[in-house]
């Protein structure tokens, strides 16, 4: 399915337009309604009540944008059912966030969930080998897809602790994504990236720095089951393939090294993961110093340079992609243990 980058632009501004102008109707919704995230807890950094329900008109605006463009360029089966197969996981998870918002429900059932959209991810993508790098064997094929989908589902909720920080980020993975994915002639991803990317900018002007509205799981669970199934079914073109499992690492590496950092911290202090804290990224930047705007500038910035390392990896030789991989892992670890020296609380 071959799409102009007219196309592409358009995508972008009607799904950047369409997230703008649902944000603020559902935060009057969530107002009306009470549905807030209250400072109540030790662990919450803001001082003031702040509406929830911003990762509904999140994940309004991609679906409707997803959809009616399907429609608009002559809906096939194979096209419905393709989209499909990315989007009701997706949603489903995103519902189970909202469920969450609403009802603040114990880790369990939503680990219980991520799991399920884990499978259903692995049955779709595995089993019809629609996964871009498979190592030859279903069972280990399936394992892996639903560890990076309940892995990247949590990266995604635990790092949307800041004013427009994992909005930000999000979108700015969602815009490499789209290089890397036109790159390769994944036109199908590359839309799906580009609607991702204009509806988290689109939220981010109400979210950024003092934030009027937040996501919460609502939208931090379906954007995580996006960006997971988007990402595993990215065929970078690598030259071998360890650096094709590298790239889509390279694309979250912030979300990922935010929850690598707070599980263990919690475990250093004998506090459960799944409690909440004040230990991510975003918490330790402030302590040491920085505005809660700065910190957010701080994060993409970082979430920028590993999406450059990503199109940098596909520059070079099969010798060359395993230094870079190398060099790669020392910068990821000494990023982490200066973070890890900072005071946790």
């Amino acid at each position: 399915m071959q799409i102009s980058d007219i196309q592409y632009l358009t995508l972008f501004v009607i799904t950047y337009s369409l997230v703008g102008f649902l944000t603020p109707i559902m935060r009057r919704v969530a107002i009306s309604k009470q549905i807030l995230d209250t400072p109540t807890s030790a662990h919450k950094s803001h001082t003031q009540a702040v509406p929830y329900l911003g990762g509904v008109a999140i994940l309004i605006g991609v679906v409707v944008v997803s959809y009616a463009a399907l429609l608009f360029n002559g809906l096939t089966r194979n096209n419905f059912w393709l989209a499909t197969s990315v989007l009701a996981p997706a949603v489903a998870m995103g519902l189970v966030g909202l469920w969450d918002d609403l009802k603040n429900l114990p880790p369990l059932p939503r680990f219980i969930g991520q799991s399920i959209a884990g499978l259903v991810v692995a049955a779709i993508l595995v089993l019809n080998k629609n996964v871009a790098n498979p190592t030859g064997s279903t069972y280990i094929d399936v394992l892996i897809t639903v560890i990076w989908v309940v892995g990247i589902c949590n990266s995604i909720n635990f790092f949307d602790n800041l004013d427009g920080g994992a909005a930000g980020t999000v979108a700015i993975s969602a815009i490499f994504l789209t290089y890397l994915t036109l790159r390769n002639g994944q036109f199908f991803i590359a839309a799906l990236a580009v609607v991702i990317a204009g509806g988290t900018l689109g939220f981010l002007v109400w979210n950024s720095a003092p934030a009027k509205i937040y996501m919460g799981d609502a939208g931090a669970l379906f954007l995580g089951v996006l960006l997971a199934t988007l990402t595993i079914r990215l065929d970078p073109d690598t030259q071998t393939v360890i650096a094709s499992f590298a790239v889509p690492v390279l694309l979250l590496a912030v979300p990922i090294l935010d929850t690598t950092v707070a599980v263990f911290s919690r475990i250093r202090r004998g506090v459960s993961p799944f409690n909440g804290g004040r230990d991510h990224l975003s918490h330790r930047l402030i302590r040491l110093g920085l505005s809660r705007k700065q910190a957010a500038i701080s994060l993409w910035s970082l979430s920028v340079l590993f999406g450059v390392f990503s199109v940098i990896l596909l520059q070079l030789t099969q010798s060359g992609e395993l230094y870079f991989i190398f060099a790669y892992c020392l910068v990821w670890l000494f990023i982490f243990f200066c973070f890890m020296r900072t005071a946790d609380e």
